[in-house]
């Protein structure tokens, strides 16, 4: 009758994630790791068909903070080793990355990043115009003037990712419930005390939780109003382009 039948739901359960995208398996997967017991991740389809499967999937360590810098270099190196822990392939490839300057300020920013970066330990090199040419020579550069080079930045699949993540939660006692839609709360005050849920299947219940972490996405802002909380989050549209093969790209 689903996962949440399957095995007795603790009370209370230290976390109930709402949402099965890379940034809920994420959590899950985290949360387990730090030896949290008994999570419960709902999700109301099936894990990844939200916005994650169609994600770029790109790795990039060069953030323009410190702290968004330090996160995406311990991304990289986890997803290094996922498939390894896991046996679930993610995909990932280090082809590296270049980031190329047009102007003096930009060129100027990228040196200062690069520095941030440098003292995280983040592998990052500074290329003038003729290394980037030679790197990537699809680039017209005549107005480059230089920038930053990061031979272990790359790309994965967002959909491996998660499924990755989620199957080392699982691994740790995580209870991951697809087809499982969150349908409300009930909540002491400005506490939340349950978590309604109904499957697919017509199954229904409630869960009683000590957290409940809104990792819905695109949906983050409706999962909010029902959570009692405001999320100031407005979708957009993206697109991506599909070329024909390109000699040597």
């Amino acid at each position: 009758k689903g996962a949440l039948m399957s095995k007795a739901t603790p009370e209370p359960a230290p976390a109930v994630i709402i949402g099965g995208g890379v940034i809920g398996c994420s959590l899950a997967y985290h949360l387990t790791k730090l030896g949290w017991t008994d999570v419960v991740l709902l999700e109301r389809k099936q894990l990844t068909s939200g916005t994650t499967w169609h994600a770029a999937g790109l790795i990039a360590q060069l953030r323009a903070s410190a702290n968004m810098t330090r996160l995406a270099k311990y991304s990289q190196e986890l997803y290094g080793r996922l498939e390894e822990e896991t046996g679930i392939a993610t995909g990932f490839r280090r082809v590296g990355s270049i980031t190329a300057a047009l102007t003096s300020e930009r060129h100027e920013e990228l040196r200062r990043s690069a520095a941030m970066a440098r003292a995280f330990g983040v592998e990052i090199d500074e290329v003038d115009t003729a290394e980037i040419a030679g790197k990537y020579p699809h680039l017209n550069t005549d107005d480059v003037l230089g920038g930053v080079y990061l031979p272990k930045d790359g790309q994965g699949d967002p959909g491996n990712i998660a499924l990755a993540l989620a199957k080392g939660a699982r691994q740790r006692g995580a209870v991951i419930a697809e087809r499982t839609k969150a349908t409300g709360v009930t909540a002491d005050g400005d506490r939340i005390t349950q978590v309604h849920w109904q499957a697919e299947d017509g199954t229904s219940g409630s869960i009683e939780a000590d957290h409940v972490v809104n990792c819905a996405g695109m949906w983050g802002r409706e999962v909010g109003a029902m959570l009692g909380t405001g999320v100031p989050l407005q979708a957009c549209e993206h697109f991506y382009i599909v070329s024909e093969p390109i000699a040597g790209l």
